[in-house]
């Protein structure tokens, strides 16, 4: 079974860049979570486990790297257990394969996925410097001041949120508040006042 996992950060972003040739594949799996969440720990990540462990006559294939994720050592822990399974793994916009045709390990791949990886997780760090930077400058400009004290969001502007309004679709599901908060990234707080609202609402 050939498997194309798409991994985007947030439910606005479009994953069509990265299933453009989903056709030739028997299996598409799609997350939409930050990439600091372990890849095991993610629905797909969860979904791809399932299948090997029931059949490990499977390939994977992946955009680039920091779809796996942005985390060094969970790159590294989740490429080991597919290389353990004899699952390989092919990354798309790099060239690169995890196992060799007789299914060893792939040495100059294992090397250079290592350096790429610790290129996502720098790019990780910097985006959230730039974050905080950008912050920074807004409140000394006076521009950036987050919420009114005192101030009150109308019911159905925050339902209406994009994110909040997916969380709400998972919930309804059946979804974990731990899983949407993952899925869509949001805190878990927020996926307990949306069900709480929408109780309400209800009664």
């Amino acid at each position: 079974m050939k498997i194309l996992y798409v991994r985007i950060s947030t439910v606005e972003q479009n994953s069509e860049r990265q299933s453009v040739d989903s056709e030739n594949y028997d299996l598409l799996i799609e997350d939409k979570c930050s990439g600091a969440i372990p890849f095991f720990e993610r629905v797909g990540g969860k979904r791809i486990k399932d299948l090997v462990e029931k059949n490990n006559s499977l390939s994977l294939t992946v955009h680039q790297i920091d779809r796996l994720g942005r985390n060094l050592i969970d790159i590294l822990n989740t490429i080991a257990y597919f290389n353990d399974k004899k699952v390989n793994i092919n990354f798309i916009k790099q060239g690169l394969q995890t196992l060799n045709e007789d299914g060893s390990i792939n040495d100059i791949s294992k090397m250079v996925i290592s350096i790429l990886g610790v290129v996502a997780e720098m790019e990780r760090k910097l985006i959230r410097e730039r974050q905080l930077e950008g912050i920074a400058i807004a409140k000394a400009k006076g521009v950036y001041k987050g919420r009114l004290k005192g101030s009150k969001e109308n019911l159905l502007q925050f339902l209406n949120k994009p994110k909040n309004k997916k969380a709400l679709d998972l919930i309804k599901k059946g979804y974990k508040n731990v899983e949407v908060a993952k899925i869509v990234g949001i805190h878990p707080n927020t996926v307990t006042k949306i069900k709480k609202l929408t109780r309400d609402l209800e009664v």
